[in-house]
């Protein structure tokens, strides 16, 4: 129930000065003038209160007044989520369309989950057993890929006085009521709502040793990340840090994937809206939709909304994390949400530190960030949050604040080089400037798949390409003919490892996703192929007999003529590398 607590004063921008404050409190949600604009208590002195409101300002005067039903900013969690387009607050922007022109009207109030759809839900616990925060209720089939599981809210328990038989229900009806050690008894429904800012309660968290599989081999070989990692993606304007984050939300093998357009440029958005509808999963055959949650906050929307819109995004992570699934956040870009608190902190006259962002900076980043990793959740079940946060840095200066703060917070970083992108090499990763700090954790797996290979074959091309770094310094003062085939071969080498390997077109359907084997396969054979042919160098030949080898175009084709279904070619490709070497190896016999 909404009341009147309170009148505005002044208006700069998304902040709303008021006076005559009463019965509020720090990050109360309100609702401010006629028009009934959603916005946030973020400053309390006395009677007067500092408010930043997530919708357009244009036309709200002094003396409107201000409505609060003293609840904090919450989203709406239950069945329904997935396969939706929301803006930053969680308002279904689908459903606005529908009921607008071509642009939000002010103060449209939806709620974020259809109250008019049914769900069949299927109860797992029965009348007269305790239950707790974070357990199970039921199950609702909520698209073809994903069980929802009906959580209890957690910060209830108690014991089951009522449960909802099977059937079809709405997000609005109960399924279970229960009564507390107090003794009052309290319904639950289909959804319930949880606090942003706030993060949900897990038993504990867990140590991570499984990677995330992303199909990119950049990523997935060079520089990894585990199941419930963090990254940082930083890299200047055009060098692909939203078609690394696009490519990571169709192909990772995440269960769930919550997208955030922070601050993006509309058509970019667009493109994510248009083509992420049409994608199937390469896994599972169906549409990507059926697992993805997209909030799209584009440049032109309100500043507040986009400071919100990443704590709207990880909170409905956190929901289906504690239902026991692995889930990936791609926050794009959190340098536009830094900028948001800029701007806001601007208006609230606060302090500047560092480039005029708020001294907070490192705490936010800090508090966001440390909301992801693998956990046991209340419930006793494994989930986790994997987040993958891009920056974009004025001029690609990776020494300003954002990128700097978020490096220390992040154990993995994919550093975007603007030469790679010039040059049409994407993922434009840099692999002399990124790290990861996940290698040590996920070897055994990756060990385990590849025979007790992986680790060697890594360590031996890292090796190879911080060698070529070197001898590339050389090369530009006197070109490659003055070095020795002893080392022209680690620069074909590294050549052919840029070329064959790290570079992957997202538009060839055999190239755009890479399964593990082929990747451990297609390494074995780069190897392999440095080892034979420095062996036969050794022995007198020279560098252009190897590359003149029929064999050696074959490997640079091999991400496109090989399938992931047909990795066994490969084998026959290292065959023939074998048999090509062996005959020049017979020539100085």
């Amino acid at each position: 129930m909404l009341e009147i607590i309170g009148r505005v004063e002044k208006v700069i921008g998304p902040v709303v000065h008021a006076k005559g404050i009463t019965r509020a409190k720090m990050l109360d949600l309100v609702e401010v003038g006629e028009n009934h604009l959603v916005g946030e208590i973020v400053k309390l002195e006395d009677d007067r209160a500092a408010l930043q409101v997530y919708e357009d300002t244009t036309g709200l005067a002094p003396g409107a007044n201000i409505y609060s039903a003293g609840l904090p900013l919450s989203v709406e969690l239950g069945p329904g989520l997935l396969g939706t387009i929301y803006d930053g607050i969680q308002r279904p922007l689908e459903v606005i369309r529908d009921s607008s022109d071509q642009y939000i009207q002010k103060g449209i109030h939806v709620a974020a989950l259809s109250r008019d759809r049914k769900w069949d839900f299927k109860p797992v616990i029965g009348t007269g057993e305790e239950v707790s925060g974070g357990g199970v209720i039921g199950v609702v089939q909520e698209t073809e890929l994903i069980e929802h599981r009906v959580l209890v809210p957690p910060e209830l328990s108690g014991r089951a006085t009522w449960v909802a038989g099977e059937g079809s229900y709405g997000v609005d009806e109960v399924v279970l009521k229960v009564e507390n050690p107090k003794g009052v008894e309290e319904e639950v429904k289909l959804h319930h709502r949880w606090p942003v800012r706030r993060p949900r309660p897990i038993n504990s968290r867990l140590p991570l040793s499984i990677p995330l599989i992303t199909g990119q081999r950049v990523v997935d070989t060079l520089f990894p990340v585990a199941k419930g990692g963090t990254v940082v993606v930083p890299g200047g304007f055009g060098t692909g840090k939203t078609m690394i984050q696009h490519a990571l939300s169709k192909w990772s093998d995440a269960d769930i994937i919550v997208y955030i357009g922070c601050g993006e440029r509309g058509n970019e958005m667009t493109d994510v809206l248009i083509s992420f509808p049409e994608l199937i999963d390469p896994r599972t055959n169906r549409p990507i939709m059926e697992r993805t949650v997209l909030i799209a906050n584009t440049s032109n929307m309100p500043v507040a909304a986009r400071e919100a819109s990443i704590y709207t995004g990880i909170t409905i992570a956190e929901y289906y994390r504690d239902q026991g699934y692995h889930v990936s956040i791609m926050a794009d870009s959190t340098s536009r949400w830094a900028e948001a608190l800029r701007e806001l902190s601007g208006r609230m006259e606060e302090m500047p530190a560092d480039e005029g962002y708020p001294a907070y900076l490192p705490t936010r980043l800090a508090e966001f960030y440390e909301r992801g990793g693998m956990v046991s959740t209340l419930a006793g079940s494994e989930g986790s949050i994997s987040i993958i946060g891009s920056v974009s840095p004025p001029g690609g200066d990776f020494s300003e604040p954002v990128t700097q703060h978020t490096k220390r917070f992040v154990r993995c970083l994919w550093a975007l080089d603007r030469q790679l992108a010039n040059a049409r090499h994407y993922p434009a990763i840099s692999w002399l400037d990124s790290y990861s700090e996940y290698v040590g954790e996920i070897t055994d797996w990756w060990e385990e798949l590849s025979g007790g290979e992986w680790s060697e074959l890594r360590r031996r091309i890292t090796g190879l390409l911080q060698q070529e770094g070197k001898l590339q310094q050389v090369v530009k003062l006197v070109g490659p003919d003055v070095l020795p085939d002893t080392q022209r071969i680690v620069l074909e080498t590294c050549t052919m490892f840029k070329n064959a390997f790290l570079q992957q077109s997202s538009f060839d359907q055999i190239d755009m996703y890479c399964t593990p084997e082929k990747q451990v396969k297609m390494l074995q054979v780069i190897i392999e192929y440095y080892d034979l042919g420095l062996e036969n160098i050794k022995k007198g030949a020279n560098i252009h007999q190897l590359k003149k080898m029929e064999v050696t175009s074959d490997i640079m084709r091999m991400k496109f003529s090989v399938t992931n279904d047909e990795i066994e070619k490969i084998d026959g490709i290292r065959d023939k590398l074998r048999r090509s070497m062996q005959r020049i190896a017979e020539m100085y016999e």
